[in-house]
């Protein structure tokens, strides 16, 4: 007489292993996603920085040519310019150095309106135009 065997040989995954390979599988699906979320974030960062660079760089230009008709250039001014679809609120001051004829300028720029935090700030030197 032939006995077989009444056990049967399983195929497929037992509940642990499945478990384990979610666990590992959630935890990698985390990790790019945060990763994404803060590549994102650094894009738009990088975005505000640029534009608002390019304000400040426009508005000590500015000044620059304003040196020609008026020496100091003017202290304390405010003012907003719009670029890329968005307004940047600026800071103008000028700070007076050990020469008499050679003044920093320094413009802040800001995402608020408040003037709180400043994304950047640029600075050069006018010099008093010789008669």
């Amino acid at each position: 007489m032939n006995v077989q065997s009444t056990s049967k040989q399983q195929a497929g995954f037992t509940l642990l292993e499945v478990l384990v390979a979610m666990a590992i599988f959630a935890i990698a699906g985390g990790a790019i996603i945060k990763a994404a979320s803060e590549h994102t974030q650094s894009v738009s960062l990088l975005k505000n920085i640029t534009t608002a660079t390019w304000v400040a760089n426009n508005q000590l230009t500015q000044a620059l040519l304003e040196n020609k008709r008026r020496w100091p250039a003017r202290n304390n001014l405010d003012g907003e310019t719009d670029m890329t679809n968005r307004t940047f609120y600026w800071r103008q001051t000028v700070a007076k150095t050990q020469d008499e004829d050679l003044n920093q300028v320094i413009v802040q720029v800001f995402l608020d309106e408040e003037r709180n935090q400043p994304v950047t700030s640029v600075s050069t030197f006018i010099a008093r135009e010789v008669e």
